[in-house]
């Protein structure tokens, strides 16, 4: 919340208050129903209690939320993100649905639609409220595999059958240091016995305290080979108002010193050859690079100008845009591993559909892509950041494993 402005708030606040308002007008619809006038007052009472809670809540968060303590300040904010979005959707819904039966009565009789018509809107509201909590209670910490087969003509045969796993936007903060949290998820990572593992940003929402403890969890990921990572936006320090510059430097070096202790290299524009027989391939790494207002710290020049001449290309860059803007058709990479987008926490998918908001901002958002004999890799998160939840869009660890097409 501290990145809105006061007027922002008040339009929210009015929003909740206006749906409110109209949900409490289709409620007396449904408490009609009730006998006992206690049990009405009671609901009416109920009701506008847990609304003007909620918008004073946020008001006074607003306010106050500089002088938070920072641990506290977050925790509250993601608390209340959850509370809000739990609240206005479920009513909104319910509004509508109750709305649109009200007005199209003419399918049932009168005596069906007094009865029929606040058991549907009724229904309509609790089904996403229940969904709602679901996602922020249990979906968040059900780890999903995803597992894909990258088949190119570039992969030296030394390389035949390596195995990738991808995991991002941890944002451990989020966590409130509930490290049993992930117990479950470095124990899928340690199943699929992967040669390399690769982190692609996003470890923090804004502060290297938020790492405290998570040091002995992570440093039980295991690779036979080695474990690579790069840095997110949130990983820079830059939603946050720091008292020096040299106060965001010491936050940007104590992350970056994280790395180094759970046994991940940190790739910084910079990339590494890989030998094997006498092949080899390069893993490469860029810091973010995003269109703005995101930050464009990425040098993918520099990054690639010791591995020209290596045939087989892998790149770990933060945001999915790069791959586009870029990356294909301006170069020789094969592989792209990217996150950002957490496929915004919430999505319909069945099968081979899928669908979520976040595609109108990002045109790859979650899952493989291919363009001519390049491919992209757009990892839907590990943890989450300011909705507490995950709705249809399970935490994703990747399992890549590459093959030579023949």
């Amino acid at each position: 919340m501290k990145s809105f402005s006061l007027f922002t708030i008040l339009l929210l606040c009015f929003a909740i208050l206006l749906v409110d308002i109209t949900a409490f007008y289709w409620l007396q619809y449904i408490t009609q129903l009730i006998d006992s006038s206690f049990l009405r007052m009671s609901i009416n009472v109920l009701f506008w209690v847990f609304t003007v809670g909620l918008v004073a809540s946020i008001l006074v968060l607003k306010i106050t939320l500089d002088n938070l303590n920072p641990i506290r300040k977050q925790l509250l904010i993601s608390k209340f993100y959850g509370l809000t979005v739990s609240s206005f959707i479920p009513k909104l819904i319910f509004v509508v649905i109750i709305s649109i039966l009200y007005f199209s009565n003419f399918l049932f009789s009168e005596n069906q639609s007094l009865f029929i018509i606040p058991i549907l809107g009724l229904v309509s509201g609790f089904i996403p409220f229940f969904i709602i909590v679901y996602g922020t209670y249990k979906a968040k910490y059900r780890y999903k595999v995803y597992h894909h087969t990258i088949k190119t003509k570039l992969l030296p045969k030394s390389f035949e059958g390596l195995k990738i796993v991808q995991i991002s936007d941890l944002h451990l903060g989020s966590f409130n240091y509930n490290y049993k949290k992930l117990d479950s998820a470095i124990e899928k990572i340690n199943d699929l016995k992967p040669d390399y593992i690769v982190f692609t940003g996003d470890l923090v929402n804004n502060y290297a305290w938020e790492l405290r403890g998570w040091a002995k969890v992570l440093n039980h990921l295991k690779a036979k080979s080695g474990k690579y990572a790069i840095l997110g936006n949130h990983d820079y320090g830059d939603y946050s108002t720091w008292e020096t510059p040299e106060a965001k430097q010491e936050n940007a070096e104590a992350i970056r010193a994280f790395f180094k202790n759970t046994g991940f290299k940190l790739l910084l524009n910079e990339a590494e050859v890989i030998s094997k027989n006498n092949e080899n391939i390069a893993i490469i790494g860029v810091e973010n690079w995003g269109i703005p207002p995101f930050k464009q710290y990425g040098d993918l020049k520099m990054a690639l100008a010791e591995v020209k001449d290596v045939p087989f290309k892998i790149l770990l860059s933060h945001d999915p845009t790069h791959w586009s803007e870029e990356v294909i058709d301006k170069t020789d990479i094969t592989l792209t591993l990217a996150g950002h987008t957490h496929g915004m926490q919430a999505a319909f998918q069945y099968k081979n559909l899928q669908w979520s908001p976040i595609k109108y901002k990002f045109k790859h958002w979650a899952g493989l892509y291919k363009h001519n004999n390049q491919y992209l890799y757009v990892n839907r998160g590990l943890g989450w950041l300011g909705f507490p939840a995950r709705i249809g869009m399970r935490p994703e660890i990747t399992f890549l494993k590459l093959k030579n097409e023949d």
